[in-house]
């Protein structure tokens, strides 16, 4: 142990963190005597003691250091360790929360405190910190990364983000003397990231405080406005309060069942919420009190709802059964909505102790670490998937920022619940669809995935699923994931896996790609590709910061680099002899280069047009017909645009549009459509002019066909149709 460690203090640490310490008279220090008795309530002597160091420790290390409100900043760690210990969570995260800060804000390595608290509570604080060390490219890329990290770090311990939720909760009760501006940013990321975690963690108190909070300072205008009506509206709604809970206690006991009950508000931030999606005045929102009835067992639950739909009547479709289903993170309750008196909606949640635990301190209640694998509940397996799910997304999105959209979009928080062709539950974000259901079976489902059966009829794989749904998958070997899909899926998962495919079979084509682009830059220059040898490609690539050979082809089928020049660079590094250069020798294109290369949808290039060749920067190449109008203005830039031909066995049909001026007759549509099939021919697109009473209309077709001469037979049929008054082929 080094010495400084032992004896930290001013000298040691950073400068003093003020914050306005002019205008501000410091208070005195906290009184950790309370903490320390909360922690002999539940852990050994032994644990509390090692906590008491490790509270010494930060104490030394933050002194100087003050929070913007005045207060000495050891005042936060205690604090945050406090919230913690009302959780009961073990001493390595107590300590560990006393320490979160101090690699951060002060000179204390990660390897002192490994040394002396142990490797686990340095790593806990590891995964709390921030990357302050990494140079980043914007605020927005720091803080996708910083997620990043502290999502990975909960993904292999669970306890990380319950150090970080009781951190943001503690800053979010403190945060009056912070500049409105950051009090709005630090609302907005509560809102968006912590308060969905807390819920999908199951830590329900945490979740509410933490958006009532954001709330109040992410819109302090409404915030007030809404407090206020609510406060109003408690005096005009206690009497049906009182009266319905007493009828509630009252039929509960004539029915002799034991039970619990209480009447609750609904947090503001929710009120505000279902004030927004329904598009409510304040005065149209009934349901702002709620009543939980809290029972001895399941059976009992089910007794006591029976008991209140004999008292009021229910309200058709707000049944819920969260105990037969248990919510994603291990939630369970009945949920019912009935008629109240003067007809008074009244929302109430029935439960069993154990449920209420488990609802109000979530995975906190009972985690995984702490129970070996023996015996683990089904809220820790669904709360260990989703976490491990979040490795599972990281392998694939190479982009912190990608990586936090994945996330965000994964924290819904309410399901719906489909079965699989065994009868499986399966609980899902709202609004999935047919495809995110085959990315939740398997990653291979999803890849494969052509079609869907959801009741045992055929449906799109865009299809919305419902509660209820019995969904079957219908794959095919030789399928693959299609980018029109990335269009509708909503889990993080599928999304996650779509792209990493595309972004795979994107690379393989566009080195595919770059491999034929730098022969044809060999040929120019007159230079054997075969006389460039492995030693040009290692300097190069060391100049390259070590990319590798796959990587530069890539980059030159992408347009990031010319071929000319990596051509040259070879040529020169091998001592090849270049020569006059020569007439630029054509790319064919087949047609079956995937990704890599592209046809312009403004001209629609199709075998027999003349054609050319523009690099684009991160598509690749983008195929255009000679004479498109789109590409007037690169013909001056030579290095952009590639000669291109068509190959002489295309075997694939590609689109194009024409333009028909037809007779306003009826079953003229079904006429032109009959010739195209006739003409061996698909439709792929259809639309017409709005009907203005004209003798003649317009209809654009986007047609499928082999090549001109293909088209020219279309069209030929087309202008034997006595309706058809002009057709043209559409070039931009």
């Amino acid at each position: 142990m080094s010495e400084r460690l032992k004896t930290v203090g001013v000298a040691d640490t950073k400068p003093p963190i003020t914050h306005h310490s002019l205008l501000i008279t410091p208070m005195p220090m906290p009184n950790p005597a309370p903490f320390l008795e909360l922690l002999s309530a539940y852990l050994r002597p032994e644990d509390v003691t090692q906590a008491e160091e490790a509270f010494r420790v930060a104490e030394d290390a933050h002194h100087g250091q003050l929070r913007q409100s005045g207060e000495a900043y050891i005042s936060h760690p205690l604090a945050v360790a406090t919230i913690l210990a009302e959780w009961r969570l073990d001493p390595q995260a107590i300590m560990a929360a006393l320490l979160h800060d101090v690699v951060e804000d002060t000179e204390i390595t990660s390897a002192e405190l490994s040394q002396k608290f142990g490797k686990h509570v340095a790593d806990l604080v590891d995964g709390v910190s921030k990357l302050d060390k990494i140079e980043f490219q914007s605020e927005a890329h720091a803080q996708a990364e910083n997620f990043r990290k502290m999502l990975l770090a909960m993904a292999r311990d669970v306890r990380v983000i319950l150090i970080k939720l009781a951190d943001r909760l503690h800053n979010m009760r403190t945060m009056e003397a912070m500049k409105a501006a950051k009090q709005q940013r630090i609302s907005n990321e509560t809102l968006e990231i912590y308060a969905p975690i807390a819920n999908r963690l199951g830590l329900n108190n945490v979740y509410r405080e933490l958006e009532d909070l954001g709330f109040h300072y992410a819109y302090p205008n409404r915030y007030t406005v809404l407090s206020k009506a609510v406060k109003s509206a408690r005096g005009n709604r206690r009497e049906v309060v009182k009266k319905v809970l007493e009828a509630i206690e009252n039929k509960l006991s004539v029915c002799q069942i034991g039970a619990s009950v209480t009447g609750r508000e609904k947090h503001l931030y929710s009120i505000y919420k279902k004030m927004q999606e329904k598009n409510l005045a304040f005065s149209e929102v009934f349901d702002i009190y709620g009543f939980r009835v809290i029972v001895k067992d399941i059976p009992t639950c089910y007794l006591a709802m029976g008991a209140l739909h004999g008292l009021y009547k229910p309200i058709p479709g707000k049944f819920k059964d969260y105990i037969a289903i248990p919510k994603a993170n291990g939630y369970q309750s009945l949920h019912t909505t009935l008629f109240g008196p003067f007809g008074t909606p009244i929302e109430i949640q029935i439960r069993s102790q154990e449920m209420h635990q488990i609802a109000e301190a979530g995975v906190a209640s009972h985690w995984l670490y702490k129970s070996g694998e023996n015996g683990i509940s089904e809220m820790q397996h669904k709360t260990h998937q989703w976490l491990q799910n979040l490795l599972e997304i990281q392998d694939e999105s190479r982009d912190a920022a990608e990586f936090l959209e994945h996330i965000k979009v994964d924290l819904f928080p309410d399901e719906v619940y489909v079965f699989t062709p065994k009868g499986k539950i399966m609980a899902m974000p709202r609004g999935v669809t047919a495809v995110d259901f085959a990315y939740a079976v398997h990653t291979d489902v999803g890849n494969r995935a052509v079609a869907v059966k959801i009741n045992h009829e055929h449906a799109p794989l865009r299809t919305e699923l419902k509660n209820g749904d019995h969904v079957e998958i219908v794959t095919a070997s030789h399928a693959n994931p299609n980018p029109a899909w990335l269009n509708y899926v909503v889990t993080g998962k599928a999304r996650s896996h779509i792209r990493h495919f595309l972004k795979t079979l994107h690379y393989d084509e566009s080195v595919a790609l770059g491999g034929r682009l730098l022969d044809q830059a060999f040929r120019v220059l007159q230079v054997e590709s075969g006389s460039v040898g492995t030693s040009a490609w290692e300097k190069l690539l060391r100049e390259n910061a070590g990319k590798t050979q796959d990587e530069i082809l890539a980059d030159i089928g992408l347009g990031k680099r010319l071929n000319i020049v990596i051509a040259r660079q070879l040529a020169t590094m091998s001592e090849a002899q270049t020569g006059e250069q020569r007439p630029q020798t054509a790319i064919t294109i087949r047609g079956t280069e995937g990704m890599a290369v592209q046809f312009a949808k403004c001209c629609r290039p199709i075998p027999g047009d003349p054609i050319l060749g523009l690099i684009n920067k991160g598509k690749g190449l983008i195929i255009h017909t000679h004479d498109c109008p789109n590409i007037s203005h690169f013909r001056k830039d030579p290095e952009k645009w590639v000669d291109v031909e068509w190959d002489t066995d295309t075997r694939r049909m590609f689109e194009v549009s024409i333009k028909l001026v037809v007779a306003n007759q009826r079953g003229v549509l079904a006429k032109v459509a009959a010739t195209i099939a006739d003409a061996d021919s698909n439709i792929d697109n259809v639309s017409m002019e709005e009907e203005d009473g004209s003798a003649y209309t317009t209809m654009f077709f986007t047609l499928q066909v082999e090549n001109r001469m293909h088209l020219a037979k279309v069209m030929r049929g087309l202008r034997q149709l006595q309706d058809v008054v002009r057709i043209s082929r559409l070039k931009s």
